[in-house]
């Protein structure tokens, strides 16, 4: 026996009269005796118990109904929706309650030894000899028979399931179908014990097989494999949720009704012939006595079964517990549950133990109580482990509420206490592999609503704040948590608090099973990890990608960058190719960085300067990708790196060069002009400086001064030495449209009309060659012009180098003796001639045959000199770009002595050109006075239009004659109207399509 759920109590004995049949009515007792009279029992009169249920006290007898039935009762049941009682002898009677006044007799039930009732829709079924027969209630005092069935065999045992019949006959079980008087089998019945069909309160069925219970469906239908297992077949069995009491031969068995049905208290008595249920109660007759079984209270039952450590039994229990003691049985529960955790705990069940404290929503405080090794935040208070939990109070609040048990019950709870010597095997089972992995999965199912909670803790905490509200006084000893860290909680945070506590437990053991995986992808999440207790593990652990994601997750990304410096700093320095080597990269740095670029880029820029140098690609690519100014990035730069600087400014040229200013683009070309005029500066004081020599020092400053337009060209100008670098000179020049002084230094100094040439078809194709204030000029002519007479291209060098600002007034004269006295350099052979009649070469600007760039400035007159003249550089230039020079303009420009032969390769192209294109303008003008003439026919075919107009003709638009007045002709030439009318017509769609437009 587990536990006592029935008290038994002799209600009745010594009854002259054997007893065939009891039923209760209230708080009255009906004894169906042998001789066919009914004794009515009763409590004493000093009874002042509930009169609607039987009495835990001794009967007596309060009338006898003599003759009540002709033979002996074999069944009774009282209809209480219907105040009736139903009786089983000869046939079957309705007497009505309370004075068993005679309602109706069914006559054809005579013989009957088997009914149903169905008190739901009022049907009464019973079975006589091989029929069945269904007769239902009208609702008065009479019933009518519905249908009449025959059977196979003799019915043992009926009951109705929904609207079919289930029947036990003697062989089998079968269902009938109510509707066509169908049978179908269920399964074949035992050899020895008589088939039993008990109904169950949920439509199921019990169907007895020997000594065992088969749960079946309405339809006969298998519902479980379980089966209920008695220790004999039973001849009766009654229903009272939770149990099922079976009547045996000698005694009676009290069964649970949940799997596996185990066995909870067995009552032996002597001869008992009839099982049947009450109110509340069950009843059990004898042959000259009745015992009741009262059910002991929920509450009672509770407290034994938590007391012999029963728990599952107990919890289910307490589901039967009344609805108005619902916070009195979740207190319960959660008691139960406790205590069956730390019971499955000790006894080595961690991950059912876990549930049961999940289920139990005690404070994780006191499951980590369990586990000391897991270190927690130290503002939190944790309770010192419990071995067992105390649940009598709970119980007796309980019992006393339910049913007024007694405290020596309630003290009879064992308390669940390991011996002193069993601690130290008990603390390194609580550090096992499989206990932590319990610990794990029940945080793992808590965090969600802690988590939940904690958030929306500190929500409303920052909209209090936005709208200056405060929560209450703070003591001095209250703090709230930093923008840095969740490493200090505020005292008054329960939830943040309570989250706190979970994710320093869950990540400590998820580091102590190996779980670095899982540890790392919670605190990638929102997390509330104590930062002080978990860093020193994970640095003790050497975990250092996890230790990152704990500083980033709190912000502290000081802290984080820090360490990431020191690991890559590390894997550098290291010749092995170690774990730290893989992972721990610059690049790491750089990926953390990505995301403050927006929220803190001093930040960014100092941490970057680590990784500059080792990674610039990357590094431009994250102040690119983050919006950072670069302007404060170049400011950085030069301030704290200023040997990167031009490396950034470069790097970012070559990704958007739209996004350089021209501050920056000024910054990038002073930098390459000081790094050229460095070197300048050394091979000078080793007097080995060459002007053609082209490090790459110089091919970097001289791209960037041709490819780069924001830079201003005046201050660079200033900082170029007298009598070097004259190809960056003549580049800035060219910048400031000083094309003249560029060219001149181009054939002058440098003696390279390659580069002349080249300079002057970058003008040429570029649109921004405009010079200020003259028309557009022939780019071509002007070097032609400085060919021609170098005298003056001298003496205008020397002016406008003074004007500029690029030497002093002193120097001008060694400038105009170096452009003199400079000789012709090259492998060619030149011809020099003497320019004569310079008086003569003025430059036309009407006669042009080119387009508008075959111009040139010609408001002041070439002067005269004994200058030597570069004529072969000239004829080359003349061949080489005759489809780009004005022709007439470059021949006036020429020296009288220049022979026609050696103007071949010039003027033949030229010639062809114009005579081709001579052709082409006349035939495109015979083409054009062609289509003139074509319109003009096709003008006068129009104008011979005819209009006839007769007395009869009608005006179109107010269809009235035209008449005499003036009309017009539509394009048809058949349609005429007034002309006022088409006047008008016009005027009118004017009007709407003005009105339309303004709709619109």
């Amino acid at each position: 026996m587990v536990h006592n759920a029935y008290d038994s109590f002799q209600l009745l004995k010594d009854c002259p009269a054997r007893i065939d049949a009891v039923e209760s009515y209230g708080s009255k007792l009906f004894a169906g005796c042998y001789d066919g009279s009914l004794r009515i029992y009763s409590p004493p009169e000093s009874s002042t118990s509930d009169p609607s249920e039987l009495h835990q006290e001794t009967y007596i007898l309060e009338t006898t109904v003599s003759g009540f039935s002709k033979k002996p009762i074999v069944a009774m049941e009282v209809l209480n929706s219907r105040e009736l009682l139903l009786s089983l002898s000869e046939s079957i009677a309705f007497h009505g309650l309370p004075n068993l006044e005679t309602v109706a007799v069914i006559t054809k039930a005579k013989g009957a030894n088997a009914y149903s009732w169905d008190d739901r829709r009022g049907f009464l079924c019973f079975s006589r000899q091989k029929r069945v027969c269904v007769f239902k209630h009208d609702g008065g005092r009479g019933f009518v028979e519905v249908r009449d069935y025959g059977v196979p065999d003799y019915v043992k045992s009926i009951s109705w399931c929904g609207e079919n019949i289930c029947l036990g006959i003697k062989k089998e079980y079968v269902i009938l179908n109510t509707a066509n008087g169908t049978l179908s089998e269920v399964f074949p019945s035992g050899r020895v014990a008589p088939p039993l069909v008990i109904s169950l309160p949920s439509g199921e069925l019990i169907l007895g097989k020997e000594n065992i219970g088969v749960f079946v469906d309405q339809n006969g239908k298998l519902l479980r494999t379980e089966k209920i297992c008695w220790s004999e077949a039973p001849a009766a069995i009654v229903i009272q949720n939770p149990y099922a009491i079976a009547l045996l031969p000698r005694r009676v068995e009290v069964r649970l009704l949940r799997s596996p049905y185990p066995l909870i208290q067995t009552i032996v008595l002597q001869n008992i012939c009839h099982l049947v249920k009450s109110n509340n109660a069950v009843i059990v007759g004898l042959d000259n006595s009745v015992y009741v079984l009262f059910p002991v209270s929920i509450g009672a039952q509770i407290v034994q079964l938590t007391a012999s450590g029963n728990f599952e039994e107990a919890l289910a229990l307490c589901k039967l517990l009344p609805p108005e003691e619902s916070s009195l049985r979740a207190a319960k529960e959660s008691s139960i549950h406790t205590r069956y955790a730390h019971y499955l705990f000790e006894n080595g069940s961690y991950e059912e133990a876990m549930e049961h404290f999940l289920a139990s929503q005690v404070d994780i405080t006191h499951v980590l109580s369990m586990y000391p090794s897991i270190i927690l935040p130290k503002t939190t208070i944790i309770p010192q482990p419990e071995k067992t939990v105390d649940v009598s109070g709970d119980e007796a609040s309980l019992s006393r509420g339910s049913s007024g048990i007694s405290d020596d019950m309630e003290s009879s709870s064992p308390r669940f206490i390991l011996e002193s010597e069993d601690n130290a095997d008990l603390e390194s089972k609580k550090m096992s592999h499989n206990t932590l992995m319990a610990l794990i999965k029940y945080l793992q199912k808590r965090r969600p609503a802690i988590i939940e909670k904690a958030t929306s803790e500190g929500t409303e905490e920052v909209i209090s704040d936005a709208v200056g509200k405060t929560y209450g006084a703070y003591d001095s000893s209250k703090t709230k948590k930093s923008s840095k860290g969740r490493g200090t909680i505020p005292l008054n945070s329960g939830a943040r608090e309570l989250a706190a506590i979970l994710d320093t437990a869950l990540l400590q053991a998820l580091l102590h099973t190996g779980q670095s995986g899982a540890a790392l992808e919670l605190l990638k999440g929102v997390n509330y990890c104590d930062v002080k207790i978990c860093e020193e593990i994970l640095m003790k652990s050497k975990n250092y990608s996890a230790l990152l994601e704990l500083f980033k997750s709190n912000s502290m990304h000081h802290e984080a960058l820090k360490l990431l410096t020191q690991l890559a700093e590390e894997s550098k320095s290291s010749q092995s190719q170690t774990e730290v080597t893989q992972i721990f990269s610059p690049e790491l740095i750089i990926e953390y960085l990505k995301p403050l670029c927006r929220t803190d880029p001093m930040l960014v820029l100092e941490y970057s300067m680590l990784v500059l140098e080792s990674c610039p690609t990357q590094t431009i690519e994250l102040f690119l990708s983050g919006n950072i100014s670069a302007d404060l990035v170049n400011s950085y730069l030069k301030q704290h790196a200023p040997s990167m600087q031009g490396r950034y400014l470069e790097l970012m040229m070559a990704m958007n060069e739209t996004a350089v200013s021209g501050n920056l683009q000024n910054e990038m070309v002073q930098i390459y002009l000081s790094e050229v005029l460095d070197l300048y500066a050394a091979k000078s004081a080793q007097r080995n400086w060459d002007e053609k020599d082209h490090p790459p020092e110089r091919k970097k400053l001289l791209s960037a001064l041709e490819s780069i337009s924001g830079y201003s060209p005046q201050p660079l100008l200033k900082r170029l030495p007298r009598d070097n670098l004259f190809e960056e000179r003549a580049v800035i020049l060219g910048k400031m449209n000083q094309h003249e002084l560029a060219l001149s230094i181009y054939v002058h100094k440098l003696h390279a009309p390659d580069l002349a040439l080249a300079y002057c078809d970058r003008i040429y194709e570029s649109v921004s060659y405009l010079p200020s204030g003259k028309p557009s000029s022939n780019i071509y002519l002007t070097v032609l012009q400085i060919y021609l007479n170098p005298k003056k291209s001298a003496k205008d060098f020397a002016k406008r180098i003074v004007a500029l600002g690029s030497f002093e007034s002193s120097d001008t004269t060694k400038m105009m003796d170096s452009v003199l006295s400079s000789k012709v350099k090259g492998g060619r052979s030149k011809k020099i001639v003497a320019i004569e009649g310079a008086e003569d070469m003025r430059v036309g600007l009407s006669s042009s045959t080119d387009s508008g760039r075959s111009d040139v400035d010609a408001e002041e007159p070439i002067e005269e000199g004994n200058s030597t003249v570069m004529i072969s550089e000239v004829l080359d230039l003349l061949s080489q770009r005759w489809e780009r020079i004005n022709g007439a303009q470059a021949l006036k420009l020429l020296p009288r002595e220049t022979k026609l032969q050696n103007l071949l390769p010039f003027l033949a192209p030229l010639l062809r050109n114009s005579s081709e294109a001579h052709r082409n303008y006349s035939v495109i003008k015979s083409l054009r006075q062609s289509e003139n003439l074509q319109v003009k026919e096709e003008l006068y075919k129009h104008r011979k239009g005819v209009a006839q107009v007769t007395s009869d003709s009608m005006c179109s638009l107010c269809n009235k004659k035209i008449g005499t007045s003036v009309f017009a002709v539509y394009p048809n030439g058949k349609t005429l109207v007034h002309f006022v009318c088409f006047r008008d017509s016009q005027g009118m769609k004017a009007v709407s399509k003005t009105s339309h437009g303004r709709r619109r």
